[in-house]
């Protein structure tokens, strides 16, 4: 029942800002596909890295922050369990487009954004 970190998002008011101190700090590039405000990332670390987003917060008063990603395999199962636990629901079972499968958002007993990707 392992549960690895899969995928990290970090985001922001200024996603060109962010895209570019993430870039130049750590030689990471950006491809924005679809939506202009988020961008995929490759860390360059090759097969098995874990990859990325950085994008623009939807709430313009949203302060922004940094969230990972683990990989399960049923969204509902695990939103659930941390109810149980004393975390919370942010975001149900959403589909991603294509292939990518669906994702979920919960947050933990102090408050920590967390995601689940299945």
């Amino acid at each position: 029942m392992g549960a690895p970190v899969a995928w990290f998002e970090i985001s922001g008011k200024d996603e060109e800002r962010l895209k570019q101190f993430y870039s130049e700090l750590f030689g990471w590039t950006t491809s924005v596909v679809g939506d202009p405000t988020y961008a995929i990332v490759d860390t360059a670390a090759g097969d098995g890295a874990i990859g990325g987003g950085i994008g623009r917060t939807q709430d313009p008063e949203a302060p922004g922050g940094t969230t990972i990603y683990m990989r399960v395999d049923d969204l509902q199962a695990y939103l659930d369990r941390a109810v149980g636990l004393g975390g919370s629901v942010l975001l149900p079972p959403t589909p991603l487009p294509g292939d990518f499968g669906a994702f979920a958002l919960l947050g933990d007993p102090e408050g920590h954004t967390v995601g689940l990707w299945a």
